[in-house]
């Protein structure tokens, strides 16, 4: 999965995606990976604005609504619901909401560390505030009609396609 990050196709078998989710959990002790809603316009630009910070590339995306997010979050025993939430996937180990946000954060480095110590904020509080936002997300921003495609120079940190993609 490491050196071919798209490999995953729609059309495999439950144990061909179950082996690709697993090759994801791995990646992600190597790459955080971001999970995020394909169409919802402020995570499309979530996910730009990070990829304009992390040079390096040390980020991986996938649509949560691609195959491979979703066997992804079954294989970190994820609990939360699938699509209300950013979600990073860290160490085989699954971060939603406002902890997902400060751990992101935090891999950015610079300025964007100073949102660390919002950890010791009680989650519940920080959860109520990222989850104002996420159910007027839609209303706010918009919602696209499909994923976005990357460009062929992020192309390789994007591990799958969402609705209409191929990939």
């Amino acid at each position: 999965m490491a050196d071919s990050p798209n490999s995953h196709s729609q059309s495999g078998t439950a144990a061909t995606d179950e082996a690709t989710a697993l090759d994801a959990v791995s990646l992600s002790y190597q790459h955080p990976i971001l999970l995020f809603d394909g169409v919802c316009n402020l995570c499309n630009n979530a996910i730009q604005f990070i990829i304009e910070r992390d040079p390096e590339g040390t980020f991986r995306f996938a649509p949560l609504q691609s195959p491979l997010a979703q066997e992804l979050l079954d294989t970190c025993s994820y609990n939360g619901d699938r699509f209300d939430s950013v979600v990073l996937v860290e160490n085989g180990k699954c971060y939603s909401k406002s902890d997902a946000v400060i751990r992101s954060a935090r891999h950015l480095g610079g300025f964007y560390r100073l949102l660390s110590p919002t950890k010791y904020l009680p989650r519940l509080l920080r959860n109520q505030l990222y989850d104002f936002i996420a159910t007027r997300r839609y209303g706010w921003f918009g919602k696209r009609d499909s994923c976005m495609i990357p460009s062929p120079d992020i192309e390789k940190r994007f591990l799958a396609g969402g609705p209409g993609a191929d990939s």
